[in-house]
């Protein structure tokens, strides 16, 4: 296994599926099963769902909602979100644990390292909701943080997108994808991985980072065990 604790970032537009709004049980069902698949091998599996497809809170002032407000909002949409997650992975019988970093305590933990860290090791997954809990910080943030307390080997980034390139793929047919690039190269050439303090606290902490399709089967178990070059690593 190369990577046996991991931070899996997945946005909430991934669980839309092909829907414009909402959560797609049939795309549910299939990450559940992928994320199934690797903790019945022995992976330890913590998890940070966006909430975009909900509500997003930049665009609260676009709504005229106050920012602050909005940014809170975003939070409670990503603790739906794990709540439908945790909802189909115990359907497949995977033990799960909801920690949210606001307290909401009726059905879900507060957020603890140690008790966060105990589960993993008893080989429940551990879903983080509620972003940092603080406004302005993203779920990339809320990730990368709590990867680091948790001392994951690597934030696995779940997009529907095979890895990180040299232009949007979806724009550009020209584009080249990276097998592996370092952390300076994307600062120099201004690529998207994640928003810029996630980035930068990836880096201060030796934390790697892989993107990579997660809608494609198997894909989740290649990155964990290694055992095939999927996605884009990021490195040192």
């Amino acid at each position: 296994m190369k990577y046996n604790r991991v931070l899996l970032k997945l946005s909430g537009e991934a669980l839309m599926g092909n829907n414009s709004y909402g959560i797609d049980p049939k795309r549910l069902s299939e990450y559940a099963s992928e994320i199934k698949a690797v903790v019945d091998e022995g992976a330890e599996v913590a998890i940070v769902i966006g909430g975009g497809n909900i509500y997003r809170g930049m665009n609260a002032e676009e709504m005229g909602i106050d920012r602050v407000q909005g940014d809170y909002m975003g939070m409670l949409a990503t603790v739906i979100n794990g709540m439908a997650l945790q909802s189909a992975l115990e359907a497949k019988g995977v033990d799960t644990r909801l920690q949210t970093a606001i307290k909401m305590e009726q059905f879900a933990e507060p957020y603890i390292k140690r008790r966060a860290t105990r589960h993993l090791e008893k080989g429940r997954v551990v879903i983080f909701g509620a972003g940092t809990g603080n406004p302005y910080f993203t779920t990339d943030t809320a990730a990368t943080l709590r990867a680091i307390e948790i001392g994951a080997d690597a934030i696995l980034k779940g997009t529907r997108v095979d890895g990180i390139y040299t232009a949007d793929p979806e724009k550009d047919i020209n584009a080249k994808k990276y097998d592996t690039i370092s952390f300076t190269e994307v600062y120099e050439k201004g690529l998207n991985v994640m928003d810029l303090t996630a980035f930068t606290l990836c880096n201060e902490n030796k934390l790697p980072i892989v993107v990579f399709d997660m809608n494609k089967p198997g894909n989740l178990r290649s990155v964990i065990f290694g055992e095939k070059e999927v996605g884009t690593l990021v490195e040192f």
